[in-house]
């Protein structure tokens, strides 16, 4: 049986700080063990497997809500609804990416204008965001 952790060693293990983990216990995504009389808290070593499995959804764009809704679904081993949630996060993912690159488009013609403009007065880009 492998040793049981404290909060640090568990932080240092998954990769993050001590109040990330006491952050994910306050939003119930990480239970928190029982302290003994006089000593620690003690962490299982499966723990640090969970923190990083939080961090990486994370990384992926899921919020903390969607990942404790992920973690419900893997201790019911629904596939399915995972895949379902997964379908939705890529679905907004790709909005967001045309929003942005309609959002390039219409800053990189801002440019292009203040480049061909003669310097004068007046900012082109500064009148186009002003404008009604």
């Amino acid at each position: 049986m492998a040793p049981e952790l404290t909060i640090g060693k568990l932080a240092d293990t998954a990769g993050v700080n001590i109040e990330t983990i006491r952050y994910y216990q306050r939003r119930g995504l990480l239970d928190e063990p029982p302290k003994p009389l006089g000593g620690h808290r003690r962490y299982a070593p499966e723990q640090a497997k969970r923190v990083r499995f939080i961090k990486r959804a994370q990384a992926l764009g899921f919020t903390l809500d969607e990942v404790g809704a992920l973690l419900t679904l893997d201790a019911a081993c629904a596939c399915d609804e995972t895949r379902a949630l997964a379908v939705r996060k890529l679905g907004l993912i790709e909005q967001k990416m045309a929003d942005l690159a309609a959002m390039r488009q219409a800053l990189g013609g801002l440019v292009q204008q203040c480049n061909a403009g003669d310097g004068g007065a007046n900012c082109p880009i500064i009148d186009v965001l002003a404008g009604d």
